[in-house]
């Protein structure tokens, strides 16, 4: 009987993953059927930046299907990311002390909001300064593909909003005791090389300027993530 505990306790386990995984993909496929409704305004919008959806040309015949499709799964996904993340936070809040839950369910509002404004920047600064550079560059006259630009504006979208959740995930760490805000302070030198990389990695073109552009907002973070790592314990002293 002891031994068919521990094999009884990895099965529950499993199963309750299943469960938080199947209602955040349900969460996901409802907010993507609503999504469809508002689908061919959110494509007029992302398709400002270059010009209107005039300034695209599509020459394969499943193409504006296909973007109406992405467009209305990166809505879904912003619509469902307070759902996703909190079946993914509740796997683990039964093991979690009571002021533990209440950290992480304090969390959830913060991580949405820091995503949002994540997106907000990328349509908002990275693509205006981006795009000109993009379409101009060697004075070739270009005239994007649906496809292709549906993709780029979207993959943009959603990795910035994706690194703009690096202070609460510092301050999960934080306060799991993985790290100090010590640590992160001095760490900085570390960080900036890191964010440089990731930074160049994101930016859409090679030139300095844009790369500067996303590097600002990062670092920015980073101190945000010392901050509240700090918040995170209050009483930590360095060892």
């Amino acid at each position: 009987m002891t031994d068919e505990t521990p094999i009884m306790d990895i099965w529950g386990h499993i199963g309750e993953l299943r469960n938080r995984l199947f209602k955040a993909l349900l969460a996901l496929v409802l907010t993507t059927t609503i999504s469809f409704a508002i689908a061919d305004q959110l494509v007029d919008l992302l398709a400002l930046p270059i010009g209107g959806k005039a300034a695209l040309v599509s020459i394969e015949v499943t193409e504006n299907i296909s973007i109406f499709m992405k467009v209305s799964l990166l809505s879904g996904f912003i619509l469902a990311f307070p759902i996703i993340l909190y079946q993914l936070l509740a796997f683990i809040l039964p093991g979690l002390l009571p002021n533990e839950k209440r950290w992480v369910l304090f969390s959830l509002p913060f991580a949405t909001g820091m995503f949002v404004v994540g997106v907000l920047f990328a349509f908002y600064v990275m693509l205006p300064a981006a795009l000109p550079f993009l379409t101009n560059f060697m004075g070739i006259k270009t005239m994007p593909r649906p496809n292709n630009y549906f993709d780029f504006v979207t993959n943009l979208l959603f990795w910035i909003g994706i690194s703009f959740e690096t202070p609460l995930f510092m301050f999960i760490l934080a306060r799991f005791k993985v790290i100090t805000a010590e640590q992160l302070a001095k760490q900085w030198r570390i960080a900036v090389v890191i964010i440089a990389i990731a930074a160049a990695v994101i930016t859409p073109t090679p030139d300095p300027i844009n790369m500067s552009l996303l590097m600002a907002p990062l670092l920015a973070l980073y101190g945000l993530s010392i901050i509240l790592a700090k918040i995170a314990r209050p009483k930590e002293k360095e060892a």
